[in-house]
């Protein structure tokens, strides 16, 4: 009886597993509805407004993590996609001798709590200064998230 309920269960997780498959993707501001871009604030000064990478739903051997976990992942994101900077951003010749730290269309990487966050439909931007920015990357899958 109890070998017949685990094979049962164990079918009831494989068409599970079948159907709830979500590739996993990179968050694209390209891909997002022109309706949610006509509304993204536009950065001011110095600032640049970034969009954090969405953590996978599932791990690499067929796992699906908590929600709650996802959460924390996502609040101490350290990798986001440069969506846009503000006019004045790496203007200042004497902090930024050698130009530009990343441009639009960057990956990069930042403080794990730094820049404002705010919540837009379907997710979450931050809006950091310039000099917040540590490095630029070329995919944020290469980098292993601790929390």
């Amino acid at each position: 009886m109890a070998k017949k309920r685990a094979a049962e269960i164990k079918k009831e997780q494989e068409t599970k597993t079948k159907t709830e498959v979500k590739e996993e993707k990179i968050l694209k501001p390209e891909e997002l509805k022109e309706s949610v871009l006509e509304k993204l604030p536009t950065p001011t000064g110095y600032r640049v407004l970034v969009l954090p990478y969405k953590h996978v739903e599932k791990s690499k051997g067929g796992i699906y993590l908590p929600d709650q976990m996802i959460e924390k992942e996502r609040v101490a994101s350290t990798c986001a996609y440069v969506i846009e900077l503000g006019p004045l951003a790496y203007k200042d010749e004497e902090k930024f001798p050698t130009g530009p730290w990343c441009k639009k269309g960057d990956w990069v990487l930042f403080g794990r709590y730094s820049g404002s966050r705010i919540k837009i439909e379907g997710g979450e931007l931050r809006l950091l200064n310039d000099d917040e920015v540590l490095a630029t990357i070329k995919d944020p899958r290469d980098i292993l998230h601790i929390i």
